[in-house]
């Protein structure tokens, strides 16, 4: 049940309050560290440290037990853990073609995940928050025993716009000015609103905090699924834009002349030359192979030897590369990486994409950028949404009656 600590603590300074959220979040996304770790890295003394881990404790957010046994003689230190068992959040990640939805432990546990099939069926929001609704319930159902859900984050391939939830633009499949997270928040009925990101932005916030951005200030993020969406994170910070609209590196112009129709009405776009249907189509497939398993069974053929599959990877990776050409020089990345559809297609395509950036990037940036491939396969965008739900308690831990009971 939920704790009244909140409400009952006494008044502390802002510094304290930074000082658990900076403890908390250092345990969330690094894991189980000792004491003297947490002191070094956050700045403060041993006791200082030992007050802030007993608040968070008495809270019910992390736990302190033995490290495992090394052989060494002496007494074994004391690890803070996250308590992954007692808190957790609901997140959600709908793509163009499938809904899924996850519960997932303070520390980054996934201990439960639900998938369902999206039809390509236009404008849907009944649909997609009947099925996530059930979904969630069936995640909460089975939650561990005593377990609190602190809050729901959901990813969504489209412009969302920032504290509401309302998708602005879901080019996909026809989405405009749809009240999902309000809706949301209603049928899964949990007293919590529910947080909404797009679908890139979160990848990026993922691969930054979680996976193959981990230590990097600054990287681009590129999301495939059936168009391309982008992320970017400078200074450590997520680049949002002045409405919170902005990475769409997707509907960069990388084809003004000749280009491929795009869905948002223009030609041209990186998407329309490098998406799902230009790969299928370059490779000479039927107008009904769709999805994912299409564009990765492309990239198998190609592997295999067949020509066609070769010439649609050759195509979309020169493309490809001038697109990432454009944001090297435009944002001086240390990382580019490459998620969706996009991690599979980069793979096979990664020599004319190379080749492309060796051409037409600047020397300045070519030489320390890499190019990597995202850490979490399909569930990038889903682990950004779980971060974003875990993002109220960590900026206030024992605020907004966030706490749980020991």
């Amino acid at each position: 049940m939920l704790n009244g600590l909140a409400a009952e603590r006494p008044a502390t300074g802002d510094s304290h309050r930074r000082n658990l959220a900076a403890l908390l979040r250092r345990v969330h996304l690094g894991g189980p560290v000792s004491r003297v770790r947490l002191a070094e890295e956050l700045g403060v003394n041993r006791s200082t440290v030992l007050a802030l881990t007993g608040e968070l404790a008495a809270a019910g957010l992390v736990r302190e037990g033995s490290a495992p046994a090394t052989g060494r003689t002496g007494r074994p230190s004391l690890l803070v853990r996250p308590a992954s068992d007692a808190v957790h959040v609901l997140a959600f990640d709908i793509a163009v073609d499938r809904l899924v939805a996850a519960r997932v432990g303070l520390g980054g546990v996934v201990s439960g995940r639900l998938e369902a099939t999206r039809p390509r069926a236009g404008a849907d929001l009944d649909f997609v928050v009947s099925v996530l609704a059930d979904l969630g319930r069936a995640l909460q159902h089975g939650a561990p025993p005593g377990s609190v859900c602190v809050g729901v984050g959901a990813s969504y391939c489209g412009m969302i716009r920032p504290g509401d939830g309302l998708v602005r633009y879901g080019p996909d499949l026809g989405w405009v000015d749809q009240a999902f997270g309000a809706e949301l928040a209603r049928r899964l009925d949990l007293g919590l609103p529910v947080l909404v990101g797009n679908e890139a932005h979160l990848g990026a916030v993922a691969e930054h905090q979680r996976g193959a951005g981990v230590g990097v200030r600054n990287l681009v993020y590129l999301h495939g699924d059936v168009g391309v969406g982008g992320g970017i994170i400078v200074g450590g910070d997520l680049l949002g834009g002045d409405g919170g609209y902005g990475s769409e590196v997707g509907h960069m112009l990388v084809n003004p002349y000749q280009g491929r129709p795009c869905l948002c009405g223009s030609h041209g776009c990186l998407e329309a030359e490098v998406g799902e249907r230009a790969l299928l189509d370059a490779a000479g497939r039927p107008a009904d192979s769709i999805g994912r398993e299409a564009v990765r069974a492309v990239v198998a053929d190609a592997a295999r030897g067949d020509l066609a599959a070769q010439e649609a990877l050759r195509r979309v990776g020169d493309w490809l590369g001038i697109g990432v050409a454009n944001v090297i020089n435009l944002f001086n990345p240390g990382v580019v990486i490459f998620g969706g559809t996009l991690r599979e297609v980069f793979q096979g395509s990664a020599p004319h994409v190379r080749r492309r950036i060796r051409a037409n990037v600047l020397p300045v940036s070519r030489d320390k950028v890499e190019l990597r491939v995202s850490a979490f396969g399909d569930d990038t965008t889903l682990i950004g949404a779980a971060e974003l739900g875990f993002a109220p308690l960590l900026a206030d831990p024992l605020g907004n009656r966030t706490a749980v009971a020991s």
